[in-house]
């Protein structure tokens, strides 16, 4: 299998995530992100990553959307499973997978690329890199207000997965699910941000172990 995917992507770490559970061999090719709608469009009519190539006889040519790879994994690969048995707890995890996708990966999105264009920029000062973070800055409007926003909606976020893993190793249920992928890989950004490490050591010690329980190498901060 091959993953397209940009290498720095939490959406795209959330397919790794899920491949690595499952302990399915897998490549990946790294775009630059802007030329890689060039070769994702054609395959998925989208233009975002990840974008999974399973290169199977008898399976799709391509699989796009994070969420849509690990339902692919979950058919391929039953086990060990990413998906709970039980009806209404699968129902919750998915719900919170949602929410984290739509709102939380954002919100990270916004709260990390002002850090790197600001107190971060010496993580990577390089020419290209700062224009990657003022092509994506610009593309998703990031400024002052919006970040703001995002601020106060990740605050209430990790304040919520905080209290769930404090009682519990897994955020739905007794084992790990896709609700614990999506919390993992969306939040990784924000081991960069020396605050959110120290306000909230509970998520980031989940997000570590989920890391290595997936196989998946840590994510920058960590």
């Amino acid at each position: 299998m091959l993953l397209l995917q940009f290498s720095t992507s939490h959406y795209c770490r959330k397919a790794r995530l899920a491949l690595g559970y499952k302990g399915i061999s897998y490549q990946t090719e790294d775009l630059t992100p802007g030329l890689h709608i060039l070769k994702v469009k054609s395959l998925t009519g989208l233009t975002t990553l990840p974008v999974l190539l399973p290169q199977i006889v008898g399976q799709p040519q391509a699989i796009a959307d994070s969420t849509q790879i690990c339902k692919f994994l979950e058919s391929y690969q039953p086990e060990p499973p990413l998906f709970l048995t039980d009806s209404a707890e699968q129902s919750q995890a998915a719900m919170l997978e949602d929410w984290l996708d739509e709102s939380i990966g954002t919100a990270t999105r916004f709260v990390y690329y002002q850090f790197r264009a600001g107190e971060g920029k010496s993580i990577d000062p390089s020419l290209f890199s700062q224009m990657v973070i003022k092509i994506v800055r610009k593309q998703y409007g990031i400024n002052d207000t919006t970040v703001e926003l995002a601020q106060k909606r990740l605050a209430n976020a990790l304040s919520v997965l905080s209290m769930y893993w404090e009682n519990s190793d897994y955020l739905v249920g007794g084992r790990l699910s896709i609700a614990d992928i999506a919390a993992a890989a969306l939040l990784s950004p924000l081991a960069l941000i020396p605050d959110y490490r120290q306000e909230y050591p509970q998520v980031f010690a989940r997000i570590i172990n989920i890391h290595q329980l997936c196989s998946e190498p840590l994510p920058p901060g960590l």
